[in-house]
């Protein structure tokens, strides 16, 4: 029991990261725009600013921890193989239904502007995780020995955070279509492109594969403590460098590497406050826990809530966008997390107790799911 204890900081950022982004989706629909323009917002602002990151960074973390030492068994195309190959197209397919207006293809080609559906190519955090995790898998087939294949990662975090302030000013539509080039900027709408954001998920696999090296080593904590204080130094040089006294704003932006350095600093030191609570409480029961193992389900269901047009053509975010004061905000916020860990609780107890079920009616509801939009009228 004890070896999964010590894994439960990976649930616990994960799902504090949700909860906070929750807070992030509603403040920003919900929020009166006057409001936006101050002081305690832009605070408020930079910290939902580390949800994002913290996602991607533990996703990454995950998956090494799921596939140490285990790429021989990749390699043989089992059923684990394919499952893992399955749940990463759940998530890339999750990623595009987000954006889809209307459950059918017909009338979305039919009665739907050129830019509603242009929309619908936008590269969303969901799809940069599920590519992301794609490219390790490959990576993990390609490369056999171990210690090759987390020097590829570490190297591949430098180059997409190179690389990235040099892919944000080429239109790649311009020579491939926009479904692809979305991967690489935010030029044709895209949220979350691989450019920076792959790079917080290949350092999480990075870090994950030092951390089981100290954990092997009995040095687990002091390990712990050492990115913790690393974290925080990269953090706090990062808000020196854009304080004007060194006059680097500019270099705040997404594509610079010192918004990269600086929130992955964040990212480490609070998986470190995660790990020494962890420790600490030595329980394996948490409303943060159920959230942080439904992560795919509370994600995808509270943007649908809170975006999907259910009647008239209007959504939670159409009828109330813009119109609250900060105590209402809280108050919706509490609301849908509460929900949230309610239908978390509900479907892991479902899952625990009725694996079978719990895996046909996920691909059922899936396949449905394509068909009515396939056929729907």
């Amino acid at each position: 029991m004890r070896e999964k204890v010590r894994f439960i900081f990976v649930d616990l950022l994960r799902g504090w990261a949700l909860l906070v982004m929750i807070e992030v989706h509603i403040f920003n629909v919900m929020l009166m725009p006057a409001l936006k323009e101050t002081a305690w917002f832009t605070i408020l602002n930079f910290i939902n600013g580390l949800v994002a990151p913290s996602f991607l960074f533990i996703s990454g973390f995950a998956f090494a921890i799921s596939t140490r030492g285990k790429s021989d068994e990749l390699r043989k195309f089992n059923y684990a193989f394919w499952k893992k190959i399955g749940r990463i197209g759940l998530i890339i397919l999750a990623g595009y239904s987000l954006h889809l207006p209307i459950l059918s293809l017909r009338r979305l080609m039919n009665f739907y502007a050129r830019d509603v559906v242009i929309k619908f190519y936008n590269v969303d955090i969901l799809q940069c995780i599920g590519f992301g995790l794609l490219l390790l898998v490959l990576l993990k087939l390609i490369i056999e020995k171990e210690k090759i294949y987390n020097y590829v990662l570490l190297t591949l975090t430098v180059v997409v955070v190179v690389l990235t302030p040099l892919f944000w000013k080429i239109n790649f539509a311009g020579f491939m279509p926009v479904a692809l080039a979305n991967y690489f900027n935010t030029m044709n709408g895209s949220y979350f492109p691989l450019f920076p954001w792959l790079g917080f998920l290949l350092a999480g696999a990075v870090t994950c594969k030092f951390y089981l090296d100290a954990r092997e080593n009995n040095r687990e904590k002091n390990f712990v403590n050492l990115i913790m204080g690393a974290g925080i130094i990269v953090a706090l040089s990062g808000h020196i460098l854009l304080s004007e006294f060194v006059n680097l704003q500019s270099l705040s932006i997404s594509p610079q590497p010192v918004f990269f350095f600086q929130r992955l600093g964040y990212v480490i030191f609070l998986l470190g406050l995660c790990w020494h609570y962890a420790e600490l409480r030595q329980t394996r029961a948490s409303f943060v826990l159920d959230v942080g193992r439904e992560s795919l389900l509370v994600y995808w269901l509270h943007l649908q809530i809170i975006y999907r047009h259910f009647w008239d053509d209007t959504s939670i975010a159409t009828i109330f966008g813009g119109k609250f004061y900060p105590l209402q905000c809280i108050a919706a916020t509490l609301l849908l997390a509460l929900v949230m860990i309610g239908i978390a609780k509900l479907w892991r107890n479902i899952k625990t107790k009725h694996k079978t079920f719990a895996a046909d009616f996920t691909v059922g509801l899936v396949g449905l799911c394509i068909v009515i939009f396939l056929i729907g009228f």
